[in-house]
């Protein structure tokens, strides 16, 4: 999945993001609202994670994401 998918599908996705980073709040989801460099940001602000530590927890998380199946 790349990050334009997960833009896409970024309502369908709160609940993963929510179970991978329970400090995000529903309104950091809302604001984030699918934009990698603000869901970096509150990662850095609510983990204390530089970004480069933050890229790669996304990048992981990323990786663990399946793919929706075909329709």
């Amino acid at each position: 999945m790349n990050w334009k998918q997960i833009e896409g599908q970024w309502h369908q996705l709160t609940g993963q993001i929510r179970s991978q980073w329970g400090k995000l709040t529903d309104d950091d989801i809302a604001a984030i609202g699918g934009k990698k460099d603000e869901l970096i940001g509150k990662l850095e602000v609510h983990y204390g994670l530089v970004k480069d530590e933050a890229e790669k927890q996304i990048d992981a998380w990323i990786a663990m994401i399946k793919p929706d199946s075909p329709k």
